[in-house]
């Protein structure tokens, strides 16, 4: 009976082949065919599969891992680095501090006071103006004979990178009086005028003269070569300042390329913070018209404000006028 039961299922077979095509006699291989082509055509076409799209992570993979942080300590360093380096640039193209060491610019200035000294605009061509106070290296020996500090290395390296108050001995500061052009005359106790104008000056120390009654430089009458400068100290009778040098190479002058920079502010003490402006007394109608150079130089930055303000308007005006199109 099972050979006759088998005999019966092979003849039926073959009828169905000749008359329509054949059935797999597998249905797990005709669901296998599909999905293995599915699986080419998905790798053919370059599309990743599930596994490639969670990052080469299965379903049994652990969950990568953050990127962890650099420890704080390993970026101190660079920090601190970063630091110094600002603090340099700061110094060298934009400010630096100076402590005072005299009471030569009383009561302006006392002694122990930290100024800030802009080194910026002299990059643009900027020089000194009367009454400007300023900071100046040592033209020619004026500080012969004066106690100069002595900081230690830390003291030295904090002010070569403008973290202290320069500790550099050479350096000097008074008020711009005179600049290149200018006549500066004191006769008597004063007034001292320049070019002839008569300056009130409420900067001068309570109870010192404008000018001093001595043989050693307090009476003159000096004219200001181009590039250079004629100073004077606000206690006008404890300053060694341009009048009592006008035995060196630079008649008492302090050339310009000497200035470091102008003290725009007191910033040590704290109940000492202020601006230090110019005196209205050097504003006055008249003072500077035998100095046109002088004035010229002046209105260098502003200039160069102005041409660097023109693009910026002109493209905001077509960028406008394109709106408005």
């Amino acid at each position: 009976m099972g050979d006759v039961a088998v005999g019966a299922r092979s003849g039926q077979g073959g009828e169905e082949h000749r008359g329509r095509p054949a059935e797999s006699a597998d249905p797990a291989a005709d669901r296998a065919v599909p999905s293995g082509s599915d699986g080419r055509a998905v790798e053919d076409g370059g599309v990743s599969d599930d596994r490639t799209k969670a990052g080469d992570q299965g379903p049994g993979d652990p969950p990568a891992q953050p990127k962890q942080p650099r420890s704080f300590w390993k970026e101190l360093p660079i920090l601190i680095g970063i630091a110094l380096v600002l603090a340099l640039l700061i110094k060298t193209f934009l400010v630096q501090a100076f402590s005072i060491p005299s009471d030569s610019m009383q009561n302006t200035l006392q002694q122990g006071d930290r100024v800030l000294v802009d080194k910026l605009t002299p990059w643009f061509g900027s020089e000194p103006e009367r009454g400007e106070v300023v900071v100046f290296h040592d033209p020619d020996n004026w500080l012969a004979g004066e106690p100069t500090p002595n900081p230690n290395p830390l003291q030295k390296v904090l002010s070569w990178i403008g973290l202290m108050p320069s500790a550099e001995e050479k350096d000097l500061i008074k008020r711009v009086v005179g600049v290149g052009g200018d006549t500066v005359e004191c006769k008597g106790t004063g007034p001292l005028t320049v070019n002839g104008m008569a300056l009130n000056e409420p900067h001068v120390y309570p109870g010192n003269t404008p000018c001093s009654q001595d043989d050693q430089g307090g009476q003159f009458k000096v004219k200001v070569p181009e590039g250079h400068i004629w100073v004077m100290g606000d206690h006008r009778q404890n300053s060694r300042d341009s009048r009592y040098n006008q035995a060196d190479k630079n008649h008492g002058m302090v050339p310009v390329d000497k200035v470091v920079g102008r003290a725009v502010v007191i910033a040590w003490p704290i109940n000492r913070w202020t601006n230090l402006p110019v005196p209205d007394t050097f504003d006055q109608p008249g003072l500077s018209s035998s100095s046109s150079s002088a004035a010229a130089v002046s209105v260098a930055p502003q200039g160069l404000a102005l041409v660097g303000a023109v693009p910026l308007v002109l493209w905001r005006r077509r960028r406008n006028g394109a709106g408005e199109g």
